[in-house]
């Protein structure tokens, strides 16, 4: 219960997760980055979201960094789909 009353006081997940996108874009201010943190102290769902987004931007600026193509095509995704599961180890 309490859990759910901070959820709606400080921020929904659909709101943190826009945040988080939105951080990754250019700079959010600081009462958005307060609320965002206070919000991923609370929710774990979230915070998973976050290490994944950190990843998948990471392995964007990578492949963005060493001027491969650009091109995401159905292998290449399969192929990330499959990497992942199998770190999930499902």
């Amino acid at each position: 219960m309490l859990r759910k009353f901070i959820h709606i006081l400080f921020l929904p997940c659909s709101k943190a997760t826009m945040l988080m996108e939105k951080r990754n874009a250019k700079a959010i201010s600081r009462k958005e980055d307060w609320q965002l943190s206070m919000h991923l102290k609370i929710c774990k769902w979230c915070r998973a979201y976050e290490e994944k987004l950190k990843i998948l931007d990471d392995i964007l600026k990578r492949k963005l960094s060493r001027n491969e193509k650009t091109e995401i095509n159905d292998v290449d995704i399969q192929n990330f789909k499959s990497k992942v599961l199998e770190k999930l180890d499902i």
